[in-house]
């Protein structure tokens, strides 16, 4: 397959845990942010551009964080997802300026639908994916992606743990080298007896979970047909949501994997990951990128690599 591939970058979360805008923070020692070495993992394993949805009260920020730097290096764009971007019949029946919170990753992908031609790669703005994912899923949007075959990048439950706090996560279940579902778990936590343990987030049970599950860090693989699987799920979603749910990924491919409309390949990782959900974060990142500098992995300055 010769299409061109987009990495699409979700960067419009409000990072309520974390306390403030992670998308814009310094964490390599020249001003890279978290983005900027996904940006650089994914250009260099063949993905030709890049595509953020960000708040639009965002925008001065990230022109001045990104636009300006990668001006003639790579090709950038973005778009906004705003809670006013649903159909006009759900304006008209509803007051919809008392949303203040973002309608979920689903929506977040969904308000790319005229910008995106081509296959594309989902992450998220705030997590340190390592190079060997960006790797495989740049592989995979070359050679496989189509209309009948998406992909999941996953994780190992070890190699995703905060040591500042709990997190939530997509617990897979993998049939036939496929995701059968993921399921939403909360509080998951390593304990002092190394067990780890979490809590479903539908059902409110205590899960015991192991190092080698796989988990959903929002790395996908899709085609543009997604498209009209999300509108249609989204219009469905509005008419029948609670106050303040939000339209999310998980659910909507669970739903199409059981719908029989969606395949999604899944493509294991043992790759480096680590992120920012809370402030404590922040010095273990910044000591982890520094190694993987030391190691030759990347430049001290990323943005003077590109020719």
């Amino acid at each position: 397959m010769n299409a061109k591939t987009t990495l699409y970058v979700l960067a419009g979360g409000l990072g309520s845990r974390y306390g403030g805008l992670k998308q814009m923070e310094s964490f390599g020692p020249s001003g890279e942010t978290i983005i900027d070495y996904s940006i650089y993992d994914a250009i260099n394993s063949g993905i030709d551009n890049v595509l953020f949805v960000i708040r639009k009260d965002m925008e001065e920020a990230f022109k001045e964080v990104y636009m300006d730097k990668y001006k003639g290096k790579v090709d950038i764009d973005y778009t906004f997802q705003d809670t006013a971007d649903v159909p006009d019949w759900y304006k008209q029946e509803n007051d919809i300026s008392l949303r203040q919170k973002p309608w979920g990753t689903g929506h977040a992908v969904l308000v790319a639908k005229n910008k995106l031609n081509n296959p594309f790669l989902v992450i998220n703005g705030d997590d340190f994916y390592g190079r060997e994912s960006f790797q495989k899923a740049a592989k995979f949007l070359r050679e496989e992606c189509s209309e009948n075959e998406s992909a999941i990048i996953s994780y190992k439950l070890k190699n995703v743990l905060s040591d500042n706090g709990t997190v939530k996560r997509g617990i897979c279940t993998v049939k036939d080298e496929h995701l059968d579902r993921i399921a939403e778990a909360f509080e998951i936590k390593r304990n002092p007896d190394n067990t780890i343990t979490g809590e479903d987030a539908q059902t409110g049970e205590k899960l015991l979970l192991q190092d080698d599950t796989n988990i959903s860090m929002n790395m996908f693989c899709l085609s543009p047909n997604i498209f009209e699987y999300l509108q249609n799920k989204f219009d469905t979603f509005l008419h029948n949501c609670a106050e303040g749910e939000e339209f999310i990924l998980p659910n909507i491919f669970n739903e199409l994997i059981k719908e029989g409309k969606l395949n999604i390949k899944s493509i294991d990782t043992n790759g480096t990951w680590f992120g920012v959900t809370y402030k404590e974060d922040a010095p273990s990142v910044r000591e982890n990128i520094q190694k993987l500098i030391d190691n030759g992995t990347y430049p001290s300055n990323l943005i003077q690599s590109y020719k």
